[in-house]
């Protein structure tokens, strides 16, 4: 199997880890709504591809917990003697179960989650485990903390932070280096319509040596020829279980999609292979995390390099656009 010779692998930070340019998250259409034939055969597709890392979180699904369930079946039927060949991730942070313990980022919920996504996935540890979002009535060493003490058990082997800002971001990798389980990755939302971390977290992380996994890098498939001519009953937006609502396609915003499409068109690329080269061209940047429904998603996904780099004029188009949003 030639799976390996055509992708690229982006170093980690200053860690010894290599991600390919493009990850796979099963955040959506992996879950107990879905076909699950149709959720291996994309696995299965991707690694035979090259894409060696499948990012997933307690809460993935619908319902919460199955996708790591689905996951679990790929990996119990297809994948398990490939284990180490793989970068397996998971995330506790948002609501999971009621009560006071089900969610943020307590000690008790953290370690609590990463037991129950291990039985799971039937797993004897995830690659990286992430807090999922900062909790503003924990103490941030708290959750360092068990991060920490998730490693040192054996749960994970990285740790990883996601939806913190710059700021937070500071402090959480500084408090993890000195209990010595160095913060190995950050996972912003990181798209052309979605830009905050330009405000000082992709310098940090750099500066840190942390790597760097953008979601959503197509704004949940806003960044695709799917919107071009209104909303398919089948895309995110038509789906009542999605997380992009329609009002979010805005006739602006349809026209700044229609004008990013004709620079894509120009570059000979689709405008979803050029919205992950340009979240790419960030020297910060680790890995693109996508998400897939079919196949050619992917496929299309792994495009997104071929067309070379951009151009200043292509730049400079690029930024009036996105300044017309």
């Amino acid at each position: 199997m030639s799976r390996y010779d055509h992708m690229t692998y982006r170093r980690c930070g200053r860690s010894g880890i290599r991600l390919p340019f493009i990850s796979l998250g099963l955040w959506n259409n992996f879950g107990g709504v879905d076909v699950y034939e149709d959720g291996r055969e994309m696995v299965l597709h991707a690694f035979d591809r090259g894409i060696t890392h499948f990012d997933l979180a307690n809460n993935y699904g619908p319902p919460p917990g199955s996708a790591e369930e689905t996951f679990g079946r790929i990996m119990a039927t297809d994948l398990k003697a490939y284990r180490d060949e793989l970068i397996i991730s998971s995330k506790a942070g948002y609501l999971m179960w009621p009560g006071p313990y089900g969610e943020w980022g307590s000690r008790k919920y953290l370690i609590a989650s990463a037991d129950q996504s291990l039985k799971r996935m039937g797993l004897d540890y995830v690659d990286i485990f992430y807090s999922h979002r900062p909790d503003p009535d924990t103490p941030l060493e708290e959750t360092m903390g068990a991060l920490d003490y998730i490693v040192r058990s054996g749960r994970a082997l990285y740790v990883g932070l996601s939806n913190y800002s710059a700021a937070k971001t500071r402090q959480a990798v500084k408090i993890l280096r000195e209990l010595g389980t160095p913060c190995l990755i950050h996972q912003p939302k990181y798209s052309m319509f979605e830009r905050w971390v330009e405000g000082g977290l992709l310098d940090l992380v750099e500066e840190e040596g942390v790597g760097c996994i953008p979601f959503s890098p197509l704004a949940q498939g806003m960044l695709t020829d799917k919107y071009l001519d209104g909303i398919p009953h089948d895309s995110r937006a038509g789906k009542s279980t999605g997380f992009l609502r329609p009002d979010e396609l805005t006739s602006s915003r349809l026209e700044s999609i229609r004008s990013l499409h004709g620079v894509a068109q120009r570059r000979g690329q689709k405008l979803a292979q050029m919205a992950l080269a340009w979240v790419l061209r960030q020297s910060g940047v680790t890995s693109a995390l996508i998400g897939a429904s079919k196949i050619a998603h992917i496929d299309d996904a792994l495009g997104a390099l071929d067309a070379g780099e951009f151009s200043a004029a292509e730049l400079e188009e690029i930024e009036a656009i996105l300044a017309g949003e």
